[in-house]
């Protein structure tokens, strides 16, 4: 993932972890088990303040996501 400058808005520390994680979005998706939802987070290395951002995900990783 692209480095960028991050400084947290609660401690002012400029270290930080990137990641990614999915979750389901409606009652079908939760009965399937299917992650619909895509997000990418910061989190302060420090006191782990964290910031979720939405991201777009297509059919074909939902649809592989399906029968996995």
């Amino acid at each position: 993932m692209q480095q960028f400058n991050y400084t947290c808005p609660k401690c002012q520390n400029k270290t930080y972890k990137v990641g990614e994680m999915r979750a389901t979005g409606g009652f079908l998706s939760k009965v399937f088990d299917v992650q619909t939802e895509k997000f990418s987070y910061v989190c302060c290395e420090r006191c782990g303040y964290t910031e979720f951002y939405k991201r777009s995900t297509s059919g074909l990783s939902n649809v592989f996501d399906f029968f996995s």
